[in-house]
């Protein structure tokens, strides 16, 4: 009994928790091939001879948009990413990197400017002194900003 060892640091709560096939709802999110995923479309064939209905999945990866397909039987689990969305003011964009500050006052400056039209949108958005914030996606230990929007 003396072998344990307690000294882990993380809660041991799972970035995604298990949810039948069938409960999944369009515009949701699912784990397809290992990358978290937007249900942009679902639909169930007819239970066959030989078993279950099966659910054809079709969803977007939430950070780079690749669009990725699944069949599962409707009775099956499969894994949802647990996903969190937050809104940050931005103070600063310097070497590549976003500074952030929080609801709560705090600052964040380890998320980088994305490579993309919208990475282009906040250097020029910021270059013109704008007021404005970013929301930032976060799921399996992954975060990116997905959007800006103007503050008021």
């Amino acid at each position: 009994m003396g072998d344990e060892d307690f000294a882990c640091g993380h809660s041991g709560a799972s970035s995604t928790f298990p949810q039948q096939c069938s409960a999944l709802r369009k515009n949701g999110f699912v784990m397809i091939k290992g990358r978290p995923c937007k249900i942009m479309e679902m639909s169930t064939s007819k239970t066959g001879k030989h078993g279950h209905a099966k659910v054809h999945l079709t969803g977007l990866d939430i950070f780079t948009q690749k669009k990725y397909e699944d069949i599962c039987p409707s009775t099956h689990n499969m894994d949802v990413p647990h996903v969190t969305r937050k809104d940050y003011q931005v103070i600063d964009v310097a070497e590549g990197f976003l500074g952030l500050l929080d609801d709560a006052g705090a600052i964040r400056e380890d998320l980088k400017v994305p490579d993309t039209d919208l990475g282009k949108e906040i250097q020029m958005k910021f270059d013109n002194g704008d007021n404005f914030m970013v929301t930032v996606l976060k799921a399996l230990d992954e975060e990116n900003v997905i959007a800006t929007k103007a503050q008021n």
